[in-house]
């Protein structure tokens, strides 16, 4: 029987097996002993090992930090590394983000795509290699990273603790191959704010977006004023007169200015709609009492507003593999006398961090915001000829008829996070890329296209020669 035709007979397990990972919300929550990232990511990696167990695999826990399930002989492997954790489902589904329906041949629910139903594929993939006992010169480790959506935390652990791959691909991309990743830093800027006065128009909280790699759908702001019903009325009419989704609400001595935008990723916001900076957008026609936080506003509405690629920040870096820098506000939390924004960047490959930091600072300097908690991937790039591409282009066009051309991307994938790896798949050209976004779903075709170019994948990389 042909590998094709075995992973065809596992369909009803592959597609019960994703169901029954995407029905856990596993968001990282409040870390417990022996659960670094919380109890339902926890639970997410737990179902993962029970289902790679039933499927024959020697499965390890390292810790609650990462698992893997593993098959093969030997100290060489190959990695197919995959992530678990999921970004909170946002607004605007369609379908319940967690009850992974099934409508019109598709399966719905966060992390659908990003990252459950990929690292399921390959799962059963190595399953129908193992029934098949076709040979394979080094092992395989399928491993269920916990961390990926806020910052990988999981995979020092796993590289203290385990040798690297030899070969492998994380499938938490894009078909064909993903050969260059731009570098990705995330950050806070913070800043003191002194008292406002209470006799004129001041703001009681902003509020807005979840983390700095997704481009927020929601913002609030609660504001104090003598006139409610006159700021009521501007809001209306800006936001008719700009195109914009605001409302109002007034409760007891002030108005809850409502935001509503569009999600997107942080790697593609020009895909997004920002919530933030469309209520910054309002804020800046109506006289805040605070001249530090109306200072800000000004700042951002002037060298930001809807753009996404720095340019007049003066950090459109740009080149000819990886494009242009993407620029993404994502989250904003004002509350008495601080605020906090949340940032993220990527740069291209050609760039360092430095040809964005030292300008973007510079122009900071008169709002006196201060860059604290960063964090910072390099690029990555593979050269065109390198073994693991050529072997996963061919894979490619043979298992699905179409050309391989090489990817550049935006997003930050695993591949960053232990070496000799690159992202694969799972979203094919011409499909909807649905990460981040409300209505998250893979379609049950795609899934077993997955399964198949992935099993194939593994069995080509198992027996490359080293």
């Amino acid at each position: 029987m042909t590998l094709s035709k075995v992973i065809e007979g596992m369909k009803d397990e592959i597609i019960h097996s994703t169901q029954e990972l995407i029905r856990i919300r596993s968001v990282q929550g409040e870390a417990k002993e022996k659960m670094p990232f919380g109890i339902e990511v926890n639970k997410a990696l737990e179902c993962v090992l029970n289902i790679s167990d039933k499927l024959g695999f020697k499965t390890v826990n390292l810790d609650g930090f990462v698992g893997y399930a593993e098959y093969g002989e030997g100290n060489e492997y190959v990695a197919v590394l995959g992530h678990l954790d999921v970004v909170p489902e946002g607004d605007g589904w369609k379908h319940p983000p967690f009850a992974a329906e099934i409508h019109d041949g598709k399966i719905f629910g966060r992390g659908s795509v990003d990252d459950k139903s990929p690292i399921i594929s390959a799962l059963y993939g190595l399953k129908a290699l193992k029934d098949l006992k076709l040979p394979l010169k080094k092992k395989v480790r399928i491993i269920f990273g916990t961390n990926e959506e806020t910052g990988c935390n999981d995979m020092p652990h796993y590289n203290k603790h385990e040798l690297p791959p030899t070969t492998g691909f994380t499938p938490d991309g894009h078909y064909p191959i993903v050969f260059a990743e731009k570098g990705i830093t995330v950050f806070d800027l913070t800043k003191e704010l002194h008292n406002q006065n209470k006799d004129t128009i001041h703001i009681k909280h902003i509020k807005g977006g979840q983390y700095a790699n997704m481009v927020p759908d929601y913002a609030e702001a609660e504001i104090y004023s003598k006139d409610l019903e006159f700021i009521a009325k501007q809001c209306r009419e800006f936001s008719i007169n700009e195109d914009l989704d605001l409302s109002t609400e007034i409760i007891n001595d002030a108005i809850l200015i409502k935001s509503y935008g569009v999600s997107a990723h942080g790697s593609t916001p020009e895909l997004g709609k920002n919530a933030i900076m469309q209520l910054f957008k309002f804020l800046g026609t109506i006289p805040i009492g605070n001249n530090e936080l109306s200072n800000i506003v000004e700042f951002f509405n002037t060298y930001v507003a809807f753009e996404t690629d720095g340019t007049s920040l003066g950090i459109n870096l740009h080149d000819n593999i990886s494009g242009y820098l993407s620029f993404n506000i994502g989250a904003i939390y004002i509350y008495k006398y601080k605020i906090t924004m949340k940032l993220n960047v990527r740069y291209p490959i050609e760039s360092c961090l430095n040809d964005m930091l030292i300008p973007f600072e510079e122009k900071l300097k008169p709002t006196g915001l201060k860059i604290e908690n960063m964090w910072h991937k390099a690029p990555l790039y593979f050269p065109k000829n390198h073994p693991l591409i050529s072997t996963l282009q061919k894979v490619y066009t043979e298992e699905t008829g179409l050309p391989s051309d090489l990817l550049s991307i935006g997003m930050g994938t695993y591949a960053k996070e232990i070496p000799n790896i690159v992202a694969f798949g799972p979203i094919l050209p011409g499909r909807e890329d649905l990460d981040h976004k409300a209505n998250e779903n893979i379609e049950i075709d795609d899934l077993i296209l997955n399964t198949k170019i992935y099993a194939r994948a593994i069995y080509e990389l198992a027996n490359l020669e080293s």
